[in-house]
């Protein structure tokens, strides 16, 4: 069966920085969670929360400097191999991932620090880029 050609997307940068935390799971979703960009995901093992960097408290498990940079538009359930072929691109690139998808789209979250091997990695597969590296 013939390979076919890997579709392009266009990114779009959210303009501030993140931190990936981690809570206990029993935690309830902090007041602190906030910003342009907020995601919590709770399991029976922990309480995980993706926000401004500026708003989480210095005494929160957390990783910070994290960029994110969404697919514009929407993706659809149906696509099969778009994460895989954009995840094999950074990790090609020595890029780690931290993904998250909603109903809608797929966002790439990596460290400020390699936001451009991975913009880089992105664009020689095609893919296009509106926005910049948030300041800290």
């Amino acid at each position: 069966m013939p390979r076919m050609t890997a579709p392009t997307f266009d990114f779009a940068v959210h303009p501030e920085r993140l931190a990936i935390c981690r809570l206990p799971a029993t935690a309830a979703v902090p007041t602190w969670a906030q910003g342009g960009f907020v995601t919590v995901a709770r399991t029976a093992h922990e309480l995980s929360v993706v926000c401004a960097q500026r708003q989480v408290p210095a005494d929160v498990q957390h990783d910070r400097e994290k960029v994110a940079f969404g697919i514009v538009g929407v993706v659809p359930m149906t696509s099969v191999g778009i994460l895989a072929s954009l995840c094999r691109a950074l990790a090609d690139a020595a890029v780690p991932v931290f993904v998250i998808s909603t109903y809608d789209t797929d966002y790439l979250l990596v460290s400020a620090p390699r936001f451009a091997a991975a913009r880089a990695a992105l664009r020689a597969q095609g893919h296009r880029f509106v926005g910049d590296l948030p300041a800290s």
